[in-house]
């Protein structure tokens, strides 16, 4: 699906991995049993690619990262009602979930530039951190994003254990340091 679907709040996601192959994940501040991968909305005009590099700078203060590949389609999820509506007061709009176009970035720089209070341009969003392996993140992971994590591991497991180099159905972003 090359447009977003309408209803959804459009965003990024990114599955930031390292050099042992384990994932990044992230607990949520107002509920800690839950473990997020990085993502967030994107501004007007905003191209996706730079979308990405903001929302993981952001949100965990990292700069040395680079694109490895975006999923060609976008992956979406529903809120409840509940969590639809109370998101009304956040963006002044009602939507019905929202979807991401998901990047994998490759972490190229050292631990020490994790800071979950990110860059200072938005509220903190994280508690704790931590490299999760693709089925710990799966079983920590909020049961509305579930598929769509399974989707992400799915098609860029591959690359994170370093057998994906012919796979098709992903587009190769050129490499690129976030900065």
């Amino acid at each position: 699906m090359e447009f977003p679907p309408e209803g959804y709040r459009r965003g990024v996601g990114i599955c930031l991995f390292n050099s042992s192959g384990k994932i990044f994940a992230a607990s949520r501040l107002n509920r800690p049993e839950i473990w997020e991968m990085p993502q967030g909305g994107i501004n007007e005009g905003e191209d996706l690619k730079t979308a990405a590099k903001r929302e993981l700078i952001e949100e965990t203060g990292i700069v040395s990262a680079e694109i490895i590949a975006e999923l060609p389609y976008w992956l979406s999820y529903d809120f409840s009602p509940e969590v639809s509506i109370k998101h009304i007061k956040h963006w002044g709009v009602r939507y019905k979930g929202q979807t991401h176009k998901w990047f994998l970035m490759k972490l190229t720089g050292k631990d020490e530039e994790i800071n979950l209070l990110g860059n200072g341009t938005e509220r903190q969003e994280f508690g704790e951190w931590s490299w999760m392996s693709i089925e710990r993140l799966l079983n920590q992971a909020n049961k509305s994003r579930k598929p769509v994590y399974e989707q992400v591991m799915k098609e860029f497991g591959k690359f994170i254990h370093g057998n994906g180099d012919n796979d098709i159905s992903l587009k190769q972003s050129e490499t690129q340091l976030v900065s």
